[in-house]
């Protein structure tokens, strides 16, 4: 596994990957902001068939916007990112899917759970995005485009876009090529 934007800090032992987010990180295209970021840690392998990827996530989220998940990042232009993220106080499911301007869907999530279970598929055109807290069975999300054969960036994602960082841990990682 490769980086895109390697944080300063980061470990993997024991089967458990943690990352320190760098402060003002994130991955975002101009919509009702008007900036755009990507300078957000992906931590994955470049992959151009159908996979399944799926991962625990747990983090000491802090400040506005802090996110910890999975990204599938074609281009600048062209990506997603999926999994928790901390806004106006409350844990909440979010998803990014970016085509030259950012798209945001949010969830909430359960008032107290520990972790996000994220399993993403893509087949042929499309991803399939599920999530479950706890020990719950993931239920799909969403269901986003993605050109086929087309080479994507696939991984871990971390950014704190208004802190001054925090923790991830990221466990139980299985990315599968088709």
């Amino acid at each position: 596994m490769d980086w895109f934007n390697e944080p300063s800090q980061w470990s993997e032992k024991d089967g458990q990957i943690t990352i320190r987010a760098d402060a003002r990180t994130d991955f975002w295209r101009i919509t009702d902001y008007g900036y755009v970021r990507d300078n957000g840690h992906i931590y994955g392998e470049a992959i151009t068939s159908d996979f399944d990827v799926s991962v625990r996530v747990e983090a000491d989220y802090a400040d506005q916007y802090d996110q910890a998940g999975v990204a599938i990042r074609v281009d600048e232009s062209h990506w997603l990112k999926t999994g928790v993220e901390l806004y106006e106080g409350k844990l909440r499911f979010s998803t990014v899917i970016t085509v030259d301007h950012s798209n945001w869907v949010i969830a909430d999530l359960p008032e107290h759970f520990r972790t996000l279970n994220l399993h993403l598929t893509r087949r042929d055109d499309v991803v399939h995005i599920g999530y479950s807290v706890d020990e719950a069975t993931p239920e799909m999300a969403s269901v986003v485009y993605l050109e086929p054969g087309v080479s994507a960036f696939v991984g871990l994602l971390c950014a704190a876009p208004e802190g001054d960082g925090f923790d991830a841990r990221f466990s139980d990682l299985a990315i599968t090529r088709l």
